[in-house]
């Protein structure tokens, strides 16, 4: 593995731990500055409208600038946010701070996804995007775990300083071993902008948001699921989300070497799979055994479709990738604000907590469905490709018969 996909997945490993540690910090942060639980879950609504709109923003300003000082810029502004967030004296500043932070999440996994896959070999891209990756979903075995201890026994601040520290060492690690390749000259903004244009790139968005809402309709419930249905106890709730944490790690993984071998099956198996799990999942929320496994399931199938879809991306934007890139991450954080709206609204209309793993199943599926006409789609542009070029090649063929045919004709 290149060192500098190592200061990626390091850079990776701390905006992970960000985005989701304060899940479990909530409770802390909100008797510190005096406010309830649900005003406190704005850490986390602001988080993810920062990385929507922050993602296709960052990387429109980043533009003129080459792929490694963008990097670099990013990890300072995720340094900044993180240090405001732990010496906020405010809870208006702790959003601010969040919000900062969250400005560099998009335009980071964007542009480091280009980086990943212009570091490898053209048959091991998203093998390259996936160890990228491997940042961030370790993050959710190690960092969102420990951070949430640490803040638990001594302070929330101190988990937000060691997370600004991690920044640090990623910018140190960009600056070090990422090389400075300037983007191509002939790339500008226009081309970034015309590559949403090309319908597989927008398919593939389509299917990066109804795929990861399959997979976050089920884990934003899965505390009262677990709880009040699985009958696990509340302590409990904290390792089964390391253990969804370890499927998005094998998933991930699993999803980057088969996607740079067949990208669309892989993709088939994956969202087929994760639709049938969260359907089983309805009906056998009440087995705690049979709920652990799925738990693992929905993150290794869910996580499976992020370096082929990623990919999938970067191919069909061509030589002007960044931008779509950008935006398909951002397309995960409204996949995972469209499912967990429309799972509260099957668990506010009184379909129980295991409801929200059949609104998953039915976007999985959605999402099955988008990837098949993405493969036909694509299948009868190349016959369409062929045929051009089947026609190109007989006119010629054509046009030097015609000067032998023409004397015979004129003796004639």
């Amino acid at each position: 593995m290149p060192l500098a996909l190592l200061a990626l997945a390091v850079g990776a490993f701390g905006i992970g731990t960000t985005e989701f540690v304060v899940m479990g910090l909530l409770p802390d942060i909100a008797g510190d500055f005096g406010v309830s639980v649900p005003t406190a879950g704005f850490l986390v609504t602001g988080y993810a409208l920062g990385v929507m709109l922050g993602a296709p923003l960052m990387t429109v300003l980043g533009t003129k600038v080459s792929r490694r000082r963008m990097l670099m810029l990013l990890m300072v502004l995720f340094v900044a946010g993180n240090l405001l967030s732990a010496l906020a004296p405010t809870f208006g500043l702790m959003v601010a701070g969040r919000v900062v932070a969250s400005l560099a999440h998009g335009a980071f996994f964007g542009i480091g996804s280009v980086v990943a896959a212009e570091l490898a070999a053209p048959e091991k891209k998203a093998g390259a995007i996936s160890m990228m990756l491997t940042g961030l979903t370790v993050a959710n075995v190690v960092g969102v775990p420990l951070g949430t201890l640490v803040g638990q026994h001594t302070s929330w601040r101190v988990t937000f300083l060691i997370v600004a520290a991690l920044g640090v060492v990623g910018l140190a690690g960009i600056a070090k071993l990422v090389p400075d390749v300037p983007k191509p000259a002939d790339v500008r903004l226009r081309h970034e902008v015309a590559a949403f244009a090309n319908v597989q790139v927008l398919l593939a968005m389509a299917m990066t948001v109804l795929g990861f809402g399959g997979v976050f309709a089920a884990v934003t419930y899965i505390a009262p699921m677990m709880t009040r249905v699985a009958g696990y106890a509340e302590s409990s709730v904290t390792w089964l989300l390391v253990l969804f944490g370890l499927g998005m790690v094998v998933g991930n993984l699993l999803g980057g070497r088969f996607a740079d071998r067949r990208l669309m099956p892989m993709l088939y198996t994956a969202l087929g799979g994760l639709a049938v799990v969260l359907a089983l999942f309805t009906v056998g929320a009440h087995d705690k055994a049979a709920s652990a496994v799925a738990v693992f399931l929905i993150g290794a199938l869910g996580f499976a479709t992020v370096p082929p879809l990623q990919k999938r991306v970067l191919d069909h934007a061509h030589a002007a990738p960044t931008l779509a890139s950008a935006v398909n991450i951002g397309a995960f954080n409204a996949g995972n604000a469209l499912s967990a709206w429309l799972g509260g609204l099957v668990i506010s209309a009184g379909a129980g907590y295991t409801a929200p793993n059949g609104v998953g199943a039915a976007l999985a599926a959605s999402a099955l469905v988008l990837a098949v006409v993405s493969a036909l789609l694509e299948r009868r542009t190349v016959e369409r490709g062929r045929g051009g070029l089947s026609s190109a090649q007989a006119r010629p063929a054509a046009a030097q018969e015609e000067p032998a045919s023409a004397p015979g004709r004129a003796a004639g």
